[in-house]
């Protein structure tokens, strides 16, 4: 199936102008699938070949090789799409994938960090150098804006306007969007401008907003590395990673009573239901709030009625 599994990430990265993250992510989700049919003898396999018992077979092995549901989930949609490519193309003349059910999935709450955990964070790295100006930058932007760690290296100069207190964000599937920069991230932002170093781009319009110590644009492995230094540091959660500070940017603005549609908008969600977890987390919050600071929330050992 390789030679099909090709000509469809051609098709995603020409027709439908979709991002190197996306063809990625479906490169290797059809390519386990490759894999899983060789290991099972079937030696050239075809994508007419293949069967809804055959895919049933590759989800228990995915189940019992420990996958995550959401994980496998997202393998299943990419068949779907593959499937309704090769259909179309006269390469399958049915979708084998189309009616396996997701697994279902298990709703947990994101990790996030209090405001005061979030102030610590902030205070981590030392202001007196240049590489700590640009992390302070990194995470008050993060925080103030919500932006996933991708959408940060990718920012340029000039998606940023200070007038407006906002910065263009390109999010997945390279649609944009704006997210707000607060008065510390754009304090936090001009003060790391006036010390960064920059490699020379000439003309370049494209101009990084964070670089590395050689001038160059950050990786978002940089980032984490870089956040993992000040989690450690501060003595935070371990489980925090720039994610988090998405995370804790819906959190936290949901608890001070915004309204969710905006911040289904600011995190770039395409369906509410998406951004409708964070309200199960301001939830299960004002619920602890109240058993913890409620006189008559619990009923203790001594307060209960006894028989007579």
């Amino acid at each position: 199936m390789h030679a099909e599994i090709s000509q469809f990430l051609r098709y995603l990265d020409v027709e439908r102008n979709a991002s190197d993250l996306t063809i990625k992510s479906y490169r290797e989700d059809l390519m386990d699938l490759a894999d899983f049919l060789t290991d099972e003898g079937q030696k050239k396999v075809l994508p007419r070949d293949v069967d809804a018992t055959l895919l049933r077979g590759y989800v228990s092995a995915l189940h019992d090789a420990g996958y995550a549901r959401t994980s496998i989930s997202r393998k299943l949609a990419s068949l779907r799409s593959f499937y309704r490519f090769a259909q179309r193309q006269q390469m399958a003349d049915t979708n084998p994938a189309k009616p396996l059910r997701n697994p279902r999935g298990q709703r947990k709450l994101p990790h996030f960090l209090s405001a005061d955990e979030i102030q610590k964070l902030l205070e981590s790295p030392d202001p007196g150098c240049e590489m700590g100006l640009r992390d302070v930058a990194i995470l008050e932007v993060m925080y103030s804006a919500g932006m996933r760690v991708s959408e940060l290296v990718g920012t340029n100069d000039r998606d940023i306007d200070f007038d407006e207190g906002v910065v263009r964000i390109r999010g997945k599937g390279r649609k944009e969007r704006f997210g707000a920069i607060g008065g510390f991230a754009a304090k936090a932002l001009k003060r790391y401008f006036a010390v960064r170093t920059r490699k020379d781009h000439g003309d370049n319009k494209e101009l990084p907003t964070f670089t590395s110590k050689f001038g160059l644009r950050l990786t978002t492995r940089s980032v984490a590395r870089m956040l993992e230094k000040y989690i450690k540091e501060s003595g935070l959660d371990s489980r925090t990673t720039p994610h988090t500070l998405r995370h804790s940017f819906a959190t936290h603005l949901l608890d001070r009573g915004a309204d969710i549609r905006s911040v289904q908008e600011l995190l770039g969600h395409k369906s509410l239901v998406t951004t409708q977890i964070y309200t199960h987390v301001s939830t299960a919050n004002l619920k602890q709030a109240y058993v913890k600071a409620h006189p008559r929330a619990l009923i203790s050992s001594d307060s209960r009625s006894r028989p007579s």
